[in-house]
């Protein structure tokens, strides 16, 4: 596969933890799309692993639970994914994570100097996407 991401919408969230300036975001199911180069179809994959976000210097909006995500923005610097999080992903810098949780009035924003993405074990199969 030469392209892979997670999708926020519909990918569920475990935890989120907080120590000493960082704060991770657990996924219980990240979905995952795959796709190769010069074909359209897309498969989807689910993966658990964490968003781990260090040297924080702000943040709002932590569920008490788990919930699932319905969206958001990650900014990286000049860079800014939404809906989605690129897999490989690690940088410093100016980071910001903004994700919408479904039941939550306030959206968890999160302003760190880091992030990196640690996914755990090997992604599971779940369809074909056609498209």
């Amino acid at each position: 596969m030469d392209h892979s991401h997670i999708d926020l919408k519909g990918s569920q969230i475990a935890s989120i933890t907080e120590a000493e300036s960082a704060i991770g975001i657990v996924f219980s199911r990240a979905l995952i799309i795959k796709r190769m180069t010069g074909s359209a179809e897309r498969t989807r994959w689910w993966q658990a692993g964490t968003l781990v976000l260090e040297g924080v210097a702000a943040h709002s909006g932590v569920p008490p639970g788990p919930c699932h995500c319905a969206g958001g923005e990650i900014d990286e610097n000049i860079y800014s994914y939404r809906d989605m999080i690129p897999i490989p992903f690690s940088s410093r810098g100016r980071i910001r994570c903004l994700l919408l949780l479904e039941g939550q009035d306030q959206p968890l924003v999160v302003e760190a100097g880091a992030v990196r993405l640690e996914l755990e074990g090997v992604p599971k199969y779940i369809e074909h996407l056609r498209a």
